[in-house]
């Protein structure tokens, strides 16, 4: 005989249960289910959080993204011009009043929250559009981190900035001064680019390849290049020189043609004879390696953040779409393959966002931040951005491949993605002797 639903609850409700008034759980809904906010399983923001995020996401739909496609499908040289989309992007970016220096003075948990949530949300607006954002601010960003008053004084913020590290015939070898990752039979041919010391001035020569992100547009550069202090040319013990693009002997190739992340703009930058003031040496030959731990530290996060955002954009984007097409009567979201495929892009956005803010509050409170950490960041999150795209893609079916959706877009920006700031494949190796414990040898 089976019991009354009042004799169920009187037999689950005795002394040695719980009170329903006593769980939170039995405000639950009888089958529960949760509706997540627009950026995941978040936890609680704080107000400021929250404000700042919306803002963000509202400027990464109704700015970034329309101007990211029109970019898109214009040509290099159109991109850079000076009646280019790319120049309203800029002032409606500067208008939203994002400071370092305020950044600066937050403790390191909120810090490196409000860092990550930054980029994820230029990210899920457009890919290229956000990495030219966060080139743009190295300049700034590591004179701070270095303490260097008068470089911060006299580049503002407002001044767009690039990151020239990478050279025609060094790109990997720029990340590894070292030789850690190099062949046993490697050898790194002479630098493309040389800083000569002489007396009270730099001297820079040569060319960075055509890989530097707004190399054609930029206002600064933060150069990372060998150094000859009178004994020849040497990259193990290079310098950084935080120069601006005016000077003499400047000048700039033509912007780079490429598959994806057509909203950075990048090309060439060619120095012959141009001098600095000592002034403008951001860290010397005795500093080199630890100037060049410091910004990939940095950048690999950055791109954390970046990709899990452009990855979120591509779910959310796949979400949507499997809601409203139908194939067999029924929204597609209803056939099992494309929930299974689903729940999949979901489980990389969220790991991949908790992954990297993780990696960032770890660096922004060490005494020195684990550049292994934050490679983990970039490779991880970068890797299952292109995986999500690519899932996109597969969701939308035919639609997929055509320019009148977006997540083709998407996919040729993260594919992008896993070469730039050091292609993954180097990272990992990097990365793996990072773990080494000299202790244990």
């Amino acid at each position: 005989m089976a019991l009354s639903t009042e004799e169920v609850e009187s037999r689950t409700t005795g002394t040695s249960a719980p009170a329903k008034s006593d769980s939170p759980i039995y405000n639950w809904p009888a089958t529960p289910k949760v509706k997540l906010g627009i950026s995941g399983a978040e936890p609680p923001m704080t107000d400021v959080e929250a404000e700042f995020q919306q803002t963000l996401r509202k400027f990464a739909l109704e700015v970034m993204r329309p101007i990211g496609r029109k970019l898109d499908r214009m040509t290099p040289e159109q991109i850079i011009a000076d009646d280019s989309p790319y120049w309203e992007f800029r002032k409606k970016y500067l208008e939203l009043g994002i400071e370092l220096s305020a950044l600066f003075e937050m403790p390191p948990l909120e810090r490196s929250r409000l860092f990550c949530i930054i980029f994820e949300e230029l990210g899920y607006g457009d890919g290229g559009l956000a990495i030219s954002v966060g080139a743009g601010i190295l300049p700034q960003y590591l004179s701070a981190l270095f303490g260097n008053k008068f470089l911060m004084e006299r580049f503002p913020e407002d001044m767009l900035g690039c990151w020239a590290i990478t050279e025609p015939d060094h790109g990997s070898d720029t990340l590894d001064p070292t030789g850690t990752a190099a062949h046993a039979e490697g050898r790194v041919s002479r630098s493309n680019c040389i800083v000569s010391f002489k007396g009270d001035k730099l001297v820079i020569n040569g060319q960075k390849s055509a890989w530097v992100s707004n190399g054609t547009i930029a206002d600064v550069c933060i150069l990372y290049a060998a150094a000859d202090t009178g004994n020849g040319p040497d990259y193990e013990n290079g310098c950084v020189v935080v120069l601006p693009l005016d000077l003499p002997g400047v000048s700039r190739g033509k912007p780079l043609d490429k598959i994806g992340q057509r909203g950075d703009p990048q090309g060439e930058i060619f120095f012959n004879n141009v001098e600095v003031p000592m002034e403008h040496l951001l860290a010397g030959p005795e500093d080199f390696q630890r100037a060049v731990y410091c910004i990939h530290a940095e950048a690999n996060v950055l791109m954390g953040a970046t990709w899990t955002g452009a990855a979120r954009a591509a779910y959310d984007l796949a979400l949507d779409y499997a809601h409203e097409r139908k194939q067999g009567g029924v929204p597609i979201i209803k056939h099992q393959r494309v929930a299974q495929r689903l729940f999949h892009m979901f489980r990389k956005v969220e790991a991949g966002c908790a992954l990297t803010r993780r990696a960032a509050h770890y660096n922004q409170s060490a005494d020195v931040p684990a550049l292994q950490a934050a490679m983990t960041a970039k490779v991880t999150c970068t890797q299952w951005a292109h995986e999500v795209t690519s899932e996109a893609i597969q969701i939308f079916g035919g639609n997929g491949l055509t320019a009148e959706y977006p997540v083709e877009k998407m996919f040729r920006d993260a594919r992008s993605s896993m070469i730039e700031d050091g292609c993954n494949e180097l990272l990992a190796i990097k990365g793996g002797y990072y773990l080494m414990d000299e202790d244990k040898l």
